[in-house]
């Protein structure tokens, strides 16, 4: 049993030591060729949208998460061999060792996944939300002005013109469409719902 627990702990130590060494050196994933191996190994993403009853198991396995359950596996059950307990309760905390090991791996990775989701903002997501004036927009799309849009859990800057009066700093205001590169088209909010002075 000890041979086995050294074997699980040493190799997976030694990939997990390795993966950390490629991903601080730039080498992971998405600069260089053998970082992908990691990746073509994960199935948690290709599994978890599909609508399997087996999906919620499946979706925490990927090539880091099993080096992390086989590490700790094998880590746990070295830590506790030398203790007074029972063999098949030494297996059983190394199990679970490895087992928590995998989730929590797997939960870092998805976070990470999930940043990485969201890190190109797209324009087209401010349609519709609400932003305030950070510099103030010259009326009759006379100019060029600045506002903030909560959007994809950031607050993002973005020029703005508008065809209504001016807007001055701090007005709140509704995205209601897309000029140019990178320029929104606001109205005022108090205008939303139908104002006597919308056109």
């Amino acid at each position: 049993m000890i041979t086995l627990f050294t074997i699980c702990a040493v190799a997976g130590t030694t990939i997990m030591v390795c993966q950390i060494a490629l991903t601080l050196f730039a080498l992971d994933a998405d600069s260089a060729d053998i970082g992908e191996i990691g990746d073509d190994l994960e199935m948690g993403d290709e599994l978890v949208d599909h609508d399997h009853g087996s999906t919620a198991f499946f979706g925490i396995l990927s090539f880091r998460s099993l080096v992390a359950a086989m590490a700790f596996f094998g880590l746990a059950g070295l830590g506790f061999s030398e203790s007074s307990l029972s063999g098949i309760l030494v297996l059983g905390i190394a199990m679970f060792a490895g087992f928590l090991a995998m989730l929590l791996v797997a939960w870092i990775m998805k976070f990470l996944h999930g940043l990485k989701s969201e890190g190109n903002v797209r324009i087209e997501n401010c349609l519709g939300k609400t932003g305030t004036v950070y510099l103030s927009i010259p009326g009759d799309t006379g100019g060029i002005g600045k506002v903030t849009v909560p959007v994809q859990n950031r607050t993002m800057e973005y020029s703005a013109i508008t065809s209504r009066d001016d807007i001055p700093t701090g007005a709140p205001v509704l995205i209601v469409g897309i000029s140019g590169e990178g320029i929104l088209e606001v109205v005022p909010e108090p205008l939303i719902g139908g104002s006597g002075n919308a056109s």
